[in-house]
């Protein structure tokens, strides 16, 4: 099964969006949104820019946990 965005409400008159894979493991979690269609328009976002994005690594790679 593809992967899909859920959106729930989140309990304090807002929306959220989660991207979750096919598999059932969430990848993803938006910020909270005041609507519905402000919901879907970060779900539109996302669709959009990830295709382009970058990966930018800043981890501290090499160096022991503090």
């Amino acid at each position: 099964m593809a992967g899909r965005f859920i959106i729930t409400e989140d309990g304090r008159g807002g929306y959220r969006f989660a991207l979750v894979a096919g598999n059932g493991q969430t990848l993803a979690v938006g910020e909270g949104f005041t609507s519905k269609a402000a919901c879907v328009n970060g779900i539109e976002t996302v669709r959009r820019s990830a295709p382009e994005a970058v990966i930018e690594d800043r981890s501290q790679a090499g160096q022991a946990p503090a």
